[in-house]
């Protein structure tokens, strides 16, 4: 046995099932399984331990069928399909495997064994020593002079002599015993009956298959009449058997490197899987051991005298961190009942206001509170986690908050894509603390206490401890911050600003007309059941149109429709992509489509948005985030008011329903082909530059240049497929996407795409560049500096270096897009505060604004808007906004 090996490679899917299967169930506080991941990740490192001097390369199946079904299609039909539990845990592994900087290969049409085997051969033939991590009986073919097996579940290492000792043959002579023998989990055809003793016993008298299959009739007994009934599929047994080792690959063995783990990417993914041992090792000596936030000894202010003496040591030259408390998140229904200051960390108090459990002691009055509180906190500098929430919170007892800094959003920032954003995780990741979590002290699911039931010294605990992991999280992050001036400019210019402007809109909401929705919902009804009794017609049977199974049966076994796509089960998929494409040709899927959506559309907004407007303003009050999406873009729930149909007269007609009361109007004020102008912009390509300059019709200048003709001449088609090639483009559509977008050969949309870059070289060289910078620093930034980390850009594996590669082209278009807008209603915001127009902004859409606006005024302000709007980014082409105005949103749009 060798001491010292070149490289350790992994056979990643080898031990996935064994880790799912061998080890107990495992999951996290909300139900993820976490096992497979804890077992495989365990293993590898392990090894990396073991072999610490030594490189290492994991390698997994591709999904999909691999060359070996086009040999014998019931290959491996014996398994049972991947159980959805193990199904989920394979993504966490992969990423947690690539963040530790370990390469990752996964290569289509073959399997892992056949990845290892190429790079088996590749390090034979350079003279690399290879262990090989597997429990795979296939892979002892590849052992040699250089290659060593390792059981890593057991420590049994194999060479060339444990070859013979555990198979009875030699490694030449693997492929010959196991296409005797066969294999019922890959449903590998052996001959019957011949066991590993007979393969064995056979084997030592003909050294080769060829040689037993030459002289099957020396062979005696039932035995040999079943090795001659079999010898028409052995040789196909025997390909199945052999590992392919010519397979193309990415890179080769000498190019299989450790690479610097991601560090901090790791801690995320640990902390979410609920790891904390891997945590607290990963930390190690780089941060303070994780301890207990609370171990502070906290105040609870039940007096007034208590009040005054707290707030008469507070300093307004130092920063003071709030945090509110109360009965529900819904900020529109939410009562306050407590609030906690800090100021010195380990120094905070608590203020409980309206706990109402049995013997609960007396609390102070709230108004009280609030008139103490409200003139200190207009004359200092307030730091919060979530500050859009405690701003709501604060505005029903008149205290107009204003908040310098964020914890959430500094954490957002700083990488949106890398890590969570509650304040739990935070503490862990950048404090090193531990602190309390909700469902710790007030219980899950339905049982869970609302806060004003937990008794007022666990509360103290819990709340003060908020306020003062804020404050101290508040100077880390600050920190951050500052080390990089362009994420502290968004930070400070765009974020900051805008969490006021955001709760001012959601606590403005949006005036509905119920009666029109329940219309609505009842013709969409009636339009169901029409579509419900067609598509039974074309059935020729009823059935249930929401259920996939059924759907399968009657597409696929009754109708015969084709299969173009399996689910991870092995069955016909009935997803929306698939019947989209069976719609092209068949009548049924078109039906079942439109049943679908319209489905949708009633359950999400005609039946369900007349249920959430508030009793109240009779208004409906979206939540805003800041801190989700990854571009920058806000995102709308509860309800989501961004992803309203619009390209349907179904969609179009539930925005009718969002109204302007009377005397009022609304306007809506959207930017034209956003992306696209910042596509010129950053690319500087001088044909788009110039096109967008003089204001000509974008698609149909494309379509001239692209199908080169004059643009009068450019007819609808060819537009349609220009503006097809501009979105698609900057959202990394490929040839084969186009294709099927505009339903012509691929080779036709390949030839559309170089004349496209023939004629906009720039934005071709944009896209090179983007692509080899992304590679180079690993992020993205929008043109005001905001950064997308893009943690997959040197992946190993294909397809998802492909997708980081398409998202480090189109992000810098989206977040810019996004920070555009967000500049804009910051300046409206500021002008509509200064001004005496009666007007709101009421909504925020992706690239619109909605506002209200009394009706004798809204020609005054569609003018401003425009301005305010296109003022919003200085780029090398205008910022065109188109407006429009009505009693409804669809009529202003």
């Amino acid at each position: 046995m060798k001491d010292h090996y070149h490289l350790v490679l992994i056979d990643g899917s080898s031990y996935l099932f064994r880790a799912f299967h061998a080890l107990p169930p495992l999951t996290t506080s909300k139900g993820q399984p976490t096992g497979a991941v804890k077992g495989v990740i365990s293993m590898i490192k392990k090894l990396m331990n073991d072999f610490p001097d030594s490189d290492i390369g994991c390698v997994f199946d591709a999904k999909g069928k691999s060359f070996r079904n086009e040999i014998y299609p019931e290959y491996k039909t014996n398994r049972p399909s991947m159980p959805d539990d193990l199904r989920t845990q394979i993504t966490p592994i992969h990423d947690i495997i690539e963040k530790m900087g370990v390469p990752l290969l996964s290569v289509e049409g073959v399997e892992a064994d056949d990845v290892i085997g190429t790079l088996a051969s590749q390090a034979t033939t350079a003279g690399m020593d290879v262990l090989i991590s597997t429990g795979d009986k296939d892979m002892a073919q590849l052992v040699n002079d250089h290659v060593t097996l390792i059981n890593t579940m057991n420590d049994v290492l194999m060479d060339k002599a444990g070859v013979v000792d555990k198979f009875g043959v030699n490694p030449n002579q693997i492929i010959d015993y196991l296409a005797l023998v066969g294999d019922t989990s890959d449903n590998i055809p052996g001959v019957p009956k011949c066991g590993p003793k007979t393969a064995v016993k056979w084997l030592s008298e003909y050294p080769s298959l060829q040689e037993v299959i030459n002289n099957a009739d020396a062979f005696k007994g039932k035995v040999g009449e079943n090795l001659r009934e079999s010898l028409h599929q052995l040789p196909i047994s025997y390909q199945l058997a052999t590992i392919k080792c010519d397979v193309e690959l990415d890179c080769n063995v000498e190019e299989l490197q450790l690479i610097e783990p991601d560090r901090e990417g790791l801690l995320n993914i640990y902390m979410e899987l609920e790891f904390k041992p891997w945590v607290d090792e990963l930390r190690g000596e780089d941060a303070p051991s994780p301890r207990k936030a609370s171990n502070a000894d906290y105040t609870t202010i039940l007096e007034l005298s208590e009040l005054d003496d707290w707030l008469g040591d507070i300093s307004t030259t130092k920063p003071l961190a709030i945090h509110v408390e109360t009965n529900t998140s819904d900020y529109m229904e939410a009562s306050l009942v407590g609030l906690s200051l800090c100021q010195t960390e380990g120094n905070s108090a608590y203020i409980p206001l309206a706990h109402d459990y049995d013997d609960v002691p007396d609390q102070l009055d709230t108004g009280t509170v609030v008139g103490k509180l409200k003139p200190l906190l207009r004359d200092i500098e307030i730091v919060a986690h979530d500050s859009k929430f405690a701003i709501s919170i604060l505005a029903k007892h008149g205290i107009d908050l204003s908040v310098s800094f964020d914890t959430m959003l500094a954490s957002y920032v700083l990488n949106s894509v890398g890590s969570r954003h509650d304040l739990d995780d935070l503490a862990l990741r950048h404090a090193g603390l531990h602190k309390n979590r909700y469902e710790d002290i007030a219980g899950k699911g339905v049982k869970q206490l609302s806060f004003n039931q937990l008794d007022i010294k666990t509360a103290r605990e819990y709340a003060a401890e908020a306020a003062d992991v804020a404050l101290q999280l508040s100077s880390i992050l600050k920190g951050k911050l500052e080390a990089e001036p362009t994420l502290a400019s968004v930070m400070n210019e765009i974020e900051i600003p805008l969490v006021e402007i955001l709760s001012h809109v959601e606590r403005n909401g949006v005036l509905l007309d119920t009666d029109l929705l329940k219309t609505q919902s009842g013709e969409l009804d009636k339009r169901m059941h029409e579509l419900q009794q067609e598509a039974y017609g074309l059935a020729g049977e009823e059935f249930n149109l929401g259920s996939p199974k059924q759907l399968q049966d009657i597409f696929f076994n009754k109708l015969e429709l084709p299969i173009l796509k399996k689910t991870p089960k092995g069955q016909p998929s009935t997803a929306e992509p698939v019947l989209q494409e069976l719609a092209l040709d068949y009548p049924l899927p078109r039906v079942i489509l439109e049943y679908r959506s319209l489905s949708k559309l009633k359950s999400t907004y005609t039946d369900k948005l007349p249920k959430q407007v508030n009793a109240s303003t009779s208004r409906v009050h979206t939540s805003y985030r800041q801190a989700v999406a990854t571009t920058g873009r806000l995102s709308s729930t509860d309800p989501n008011l961004q992803n309203i149909p619009i390209r349907t007269e179904e969609g179009r007609r539930v925005r009718k329903a969002f109204v302007a009361p009377d005397g009022y109007l609304l306007v809506a004020a959207d930017y034209s082909q956003i992306e696209l102008r910042i596509m010129a912009h950053l690319s500087e390509d001088p044909g788009l530059v110039d096109a967008f300059n003089k204001n000509l019709d974008i698609h149909r200048a494309t379509a001239a240049e692209v199908f080169g003709i004059p643009v009068e001449e450019v007819k609808d088609y060819q537009r349609r497929s220009a503006k097809a090639i501009n979105f698609g483009l900057i959202y990394g559509m490929s040839a084969f996407g186009l294709a099927r977008q505009l339903n012509i050969a691929r080779n036709d949309a390949q030839e559309y795409i170089d004349l496209y870059f023939d004629r906009y070289p720039g934005v071709r060289d944009y896209m090179d560049r983007v692509r080899h910078l992304a590679g180079e620093q690993g992020f993205v930034e929008t043109i005001f500096g905001r950064r997308l980390y893009l943690p997959e850009i040197n992946a190993k594996n294909f397809q998802r270096r492909q997708a980081a590669e398409r998202t480090a082209i189109n992000a810098p278009m989206q977040g810019s897009a996004a920070d555009i807008i967000k500049r804009a209603m910051i300046e409206v915001d500021r002008w509509l505060t200064t001004s005496q127009i009666d007007a709101r902004m009421i909504m925020q859409v992706h690239d619109e604004l909605v506002l209200e606006v009394k009706e004798k005024e809204q020609e005054h302000l569609t003018d401003v808007l425009e301005q305010y709007m296109s003022a919003a980014a200085d780029l090398k082409i205008p910022l065109v906004v188109e407006t429009g105005v009505g009693k409804n949103w669809d009529d202003a749009h």
